[in-house]
Formats: structure tokens, C-alpha cells, sequence
């Protein structure tokens, strides 16, 4: 699937000639608790998510990445893994995680879980794209 992706891409940017800001948009509804991955503005993925448990908060707004960390622990919360760590805005991260079983509804510290399967697709997209080329976009 990633090395269609990256085909994907090459054939648009051969095509259009053109660079793109926020070649990839993540799309968080905390309502839904889905992310949308848009790519060029089409949409590419729907994922479910788990965002923050009540008495935390996911900030709503919109954010290009800060940093990427693949095997990132969490200094918050006892050393938690955070695989594929995509930080937005200061510790909040979209990431992995282990509690599959909870996705699809709120149960984190305020950053936004994902499968690892799709954080590692989605890691790797901003990887291979730039982080100035995302933009993480939070809605309630």
C-alpha cells in the first residue's frame, strides 16, 4: 500500500508541476472520533481515533507538525509507548497506540490515537513529504 502511495505521488507532482502546501491534511473530529487523511485534497483514508477521556482535552485548532519521532515514550505518563509520534502542538501528538480495543471513542491524555498500522502510514507520508508539507487539523 505505501509504495503505491509513493507512485501516487510521483505521477501528481510529475503531472502538475507544481508544489503543494499542506500536500497532506490529517482531519481529527472529535465528535466522530475519525481522522480523514486527505492527500492533495482527496480523500485517502478514514481511521478511527481515540482522543481525550473526559477531564482532558485535545485542543481544537490547526497545526503544521513540529517534529516526528518514531519510538517516542511519553515523559507524562509513565514511559508510555507512542510509536510514530507526529507532534502538532507541544506535547500533543497524533501516535499509535496499543489499547486498539479503545479507538473509536475518547480515552486518551488529549493526543490523538491511532492503530499503529495507520500511524506508521501516516508517519511515513509526513516523513517522505516534509513536515512543512502537513497540516494537522482539529475539530470538534
Amino acid at each position: 500500500m505505501l509504495r503505491h502511495f509513493f507512485a501516487v505521488c510521483l505521477a501528481l507532482s510529475l503531472t502538475t508541476g507544481a508544489a503543494f502546501a499542506d500536500r497532506i491534511v490529517a482531519r481529527v473530529s472529535i465528535t466522530d472520533q475519525k481522522m480523514h487523511v486527505y492527500h492533495h485534497g482527496q480523500l485517502l483514508y478514514e481511521w478511527p481515533v481515540s482522543t481525550a477521556r473526559q477531564g482532558k482535552v485535545t485542543p481544537t485548532g490547526a497545526w503544521q507538525p513540529q517534529f516526528l519521532s518514531r519510538h517516542h515514550r511519553s515523559s507524562l505518563y509513565n514511559n508510555a509507548p507512542m510509536p510514530y509520534s507526529i507532534f502538532y502542538s507541544g506535547n500533543f501528538a497524533i501516535h499509535g497506540t496499543d489499547q486498539i480495543n479503545r479507538l473509536g471513542r475518547p480515552a486518551s491524555a488529549g493526543c490523538v490515537r491511532l492503530h499503529p498500522d495507520n500511524a506508521r502510514l501516516l508517519f511515513e507520508m509526513v516523513r517522505a513529504e516534509g513536515l512543512d508539507q502537513m497540516r494537522v487539523v482539529v475539530v470538534q
